[in-house]
């Protein structure tokens, strides 16, 4: 339960509507600016915001309050040029919602400037005529140059040196890419290959989709180089795709990137040499008698080294002592005799 005492004050004080203090669509500070701009005295001259200010309503509650109380016709502004040619606002502040028929019809009565009851957002100084200004003295001169010596009209006055000719390899690049060293320019079988792989370039990664198509005849005279230096197209994408960044990097600019990678043209690989043909190995009985000495094929650390008469998977060489025939392995196995001749069992 709750209790009221109210004691009417004896001075400064406003009357104020029922409905203007229990507004259901005006906020607490719509109600505190609407009530403060009214209880203030006669002839003040100071704005909304500036009640804001003092209300310490900041600037986005002050916004919101203003038009709600515009919008329930508590408040009405117009601006319009005041003396002095400067624009002024006008503000009208009223207890009682207006229309803005009413609203125009009080601000007609009320004179722009000090005096009266509207209140302004800035104040317009009386605007000051232009004081009669007394003419220089003398004759009128030609300005100073800062000591620089005056330039001669009648011939060239341009400060510009002339223009160097362009070198050589800016006009080359310009003109695109050139002929191989050997003066051959691309054939036009390899034009229409580059300019077939260049089409198919966005289909290897997602990286080259956005390829610029101004760009497709320099990247097609690129890849038509390659293609005469003796690359396959296999070789030319294999390069430009170890050229990508592997790591999840987005190229941003694909063509600059192909740009770079087709601009040196690297030395085509050399053809495979041919492999001999591989036979098969002779018939040990169609195999020619073994030397018993080694040949003048043998390198020097083989000289005096013989090969072994015995019975061996592969040719065994020795260095004999005397005149053997057989290697220390073979002289010490024992001899078999077979029809009276004698004959090492593994011969």
């Amino acid at each position: 339960m709750i209790y009221r005492h109210f004691i009417a004050p004896p001075r400064a004080f406003t009357q104020f509507s029922h409905d203007l203090i229990r507004h259901p669509r005006l906020s607490s500070d719509a109600v505190r600016l609407l009530t403060w701009q009214l209880s203030l005295p006669p002839g003040t001259r100071e704005s909304l915001s500036r009640t804001a200010e003092r209300a310490r309503i900041g600037g986005c509650a002050f916004t919101r309050a203003k038009r709600q109380l515009k919008d329930e016709g508590f408040v009405h502004e117009r601006r319009l040029q005041g003396p002095g040619g400067l624009w002024v606002t006008q503000q009208l502040v009223s207890s009682v919602p207006l229309s803005d028929a009413e609203a125009v019809k009080l601000l007609a009565q009320m004179p722009v400037g000090p005096g009266g009851t509207i209140t302004t957002e800035r104040v317009a100084p009386p605007q000051l005529a232009p004081g009669r200004r007394s003419p220089a003295v003398g004759e009128p001169t030609t300005p100073l140059t800062d000591g620089y010596p005056l330039q001669d009209h009648e011939g060239n006055t341009s400060n510009q040196p002339p223009k160097p000719p362009a070198p050589p390899e800016a006009e080359a690049e310009a003109q695109g890419p050139q002929p191989d060293g050997d003066g051959d320019a691309p054939s036009e079988p390899h034009l229409t290959a580059a300019r077939t792989l260049v089409d198919a370039l966005p289909a290897l990664s997602p990286d080259l989709h956005h390829i610029p198509r101004a760009m497709r005849p320099e990247l097609t005279g690129l890849t038509a180089r390659w293609l005469a230096a003796g690359h396959p197209p296999t070789a030319v994408r294999t390069h430009i795709l170890r050229g990508l960044p592997d790591d999840g990097t987005p190229v941003h600019r694909p063509g600059g990137l192909l740009r770079h990678l087709l601009r040196d043209v690297p030395p085509p690989p050399p053809a495979p040499a041919d492999r001999p043909a591989v036979t098969a190995p002779p018939h040990p009985d169609d195999r020619p008698a073994r030397q018993q000495s080694p040949g003048p094929r043998l390198s020097h650390r083989l000289a005096g080294t013989r090969e072994c008469a015995g019975d061996h998977v592969q040719p065994l060489l020795f260095r004999p002592e005397a005149d053997e025939t057989h290697c220390p392995r073979c002289a010490s196995r024992p001899t078999v005799t077979y029809a009276g001749v004698d004959r090492h069992p593994n011969v």
